[in-house]
């Protein structure tokens, strides 16, 4: 009778133990690194900001264009005045009024080339109406017709492409029209200047 009752206690006695070691083993894993719900949050956040960093990355080294959305409004390349800007529009359309847009921005870019060179004005207005003795930098300027074009859209359109910046001149600085151009013009141009590129029925020089 006495065996009987002691092994209950001691039976009773082992089941307590063991539920007291389960309950402090539960308690020290929570302490370990069990999350609670503001942890599993920030690691949620965490894990998203790291994944975009990586993805743009992978984008970045795959070739595909990351645009930063904060350089997409620049200001322009160049800051006109009213009277500056007329007379672009103006000798764009005078000297390649019968050009494709790009001819058009050609010319332009020329004109804005020699503002930003030594060798020559530093004002668009300057620059167009130079002349050297008689001769005039411009043939419609000393024909007058710089003042009587009508300006078209696709001439605003490549002059504003020009003035945000946008080139594609390879520098020149000089241009002409072979089939038009005084023979003698055209033998200094070959003689004395770089020849780049020819487009449309303009040849361009540095």
């Amino acid at each position: 009778m006495y065996k009987k009752a002691l092994g209950v206690i001691v039976l009773v006695h082992m089941l307590f133990l063991a539920g007291y070691v389960c309950i402090a083993a539960i308690g020290d894993s929570r302490q370990l690194g069990e999350p609670v719900a503001g942890a599993t949050l920030d690691r949620a956040l965490v894990a998203d900001e790291s994944s975009s960093a990586i993805g743009l990355a992978d984008m970045a080294s795959s070739g595909q264009r990351v645009v930063d959305y904060g350089t997409l409004e620049k200001p322009p390349a160049y800051e006109l005045g009213e009277e500056d800007y007329d007379i672009l529009l103006r000798i764009v359309e005078a000297e390649a009024g019968g050009e494709d847009e790009d001819g058009k921005l050609l010319v332009a870019n020329v004109v804005l080339n020699r503002v930003n060179s030594e060798a020559f004005p530093n004002t668009v207005k300057e620059v167009v109406m130079q002349r050297n003795g008689r001769v005039t930098q411009f043939s419609p300027v000393a024909s007058g017709r710089i003042w009587k074009v009508e300006v078209s859209e696709e001439t605003v359109a490549a002059v504003q492409r020009a003035i945000e910046g946008e080139d594609i001149s390879q520098g020149a600085l000089y241009f002409a029209s072979r089939r038009y151009a005084n023979s003698d013009s055209m033998r200094w141009f070959d003689r004395c200047l770089t020849f780049l590129f020819k487009h449309g029925r303009h040849e361009f020089f540095f």
